[in-house]
């Protein structure tokens, strides 16, 4: 927070695992306070840990009302910068649809700590995990494109906030692509859709996605008009990943 208060932005953009379901609002008031300047966020996966999807969404999505430096981007809708900028956002889901979902011997936590992705504390069945980690995530995408129709024909250059890489390639582990095993539950296949479909659209726009969740860094460019910022995290840190100007 110090380092942001040092560069002066005029807005912090948070693409999600903020905290938990329990301390989220409790941590992104202190963010608020501490930097003096409006706080964009999307959530993450760690963020509905203890708790669920429903009950934190429908919680995010008054969030703001008490005060419009707080905007859950998804319910708040877009936010205008000074120069022209247009920010949304959509959480985004890993879909399963990326890599070798059927040979992945991967076990996430949300798996247990999500309500809506555990039964009575054990694990569902892959099938049903995969059909409900893919509706989830097409909903998403589906709010992204109205959003995105709805800003792209007034706009010149439009900031994508999610918290799930959009594209394989965007699924960054130490340096490289992750793989086969990792990628369906760190990729939003229909996110990514959406995007490219965006993009190719209005060629003449300018569309960039910064995301998380991978926890390693790096960037792709999927289009002429299209790149993704995919940021670093390591659990009991935070930092500044990038300076969007």
């Amino acid at each position: 927070m110090e380092a942001v208060r040092a560069i002066g932005p005029e807005a912090l953009l948070l693409t999600g695992d903020i905290a938990q379901a329990t301390t989220l609002g409790e941590w992104l008031r202190k963010v608020r306070a501490a930097v003096g300047v409006p706080v964009l966020f999307v959530l993450g996966n760690h963020d509905f840990y203890r708790g669920s999807i429903a009950e934190v969404k429908a919680w995010a999505a008054t969030f703001h009302q008490g005060d419009e430096g707080l905007r859950w981007l998804p319910a708040a809708g877009p936010w205008r910068a000074s120069d022209g900028t247009v920010v949304v956002g959509v959480d985004g889901w890993a879909d399963g649809r990326a890599g070798a979902p059927e040979a992945s011997m991967v076990l996430l936590n949300d798996w247990k700590m999500i309500r809506e992705l555990a039964e009575a504390g054990a694990m569902y069945d892959r099938a049903t995990r995969r059909a409900r980690l893919a509706a989830l995530a097409d909903q998403d995408a589906a709010g992204l494109e109205a959003t995105l129709r709805a800003v792209l024909p007034g706009a010149s250059r439009v900031v994508v906030l999610t918290h799930v890489p959009p594209f394989e390639e965007a699924c960054w582990h130490e340096g490289a692509r992750s793989n086969d095993e990792w990628l369906p539950w760190f990729t939003c296949v229909a996110v990514g859709e959406v995007l490219r479909r965006m993009a190719a659209e209005h060629p003449s726009k300018r569309i960039e996605v910064y995301c998380g969740h991978t926890h390693s860094p790096g960037e792709y460019r999927a289009s002429d008009n299209l790149v993704v910022h995919t940021g670093e995290g390591r659990y009991g840190a935070a930092f500044v990943r990038a300076v969007t100007v």
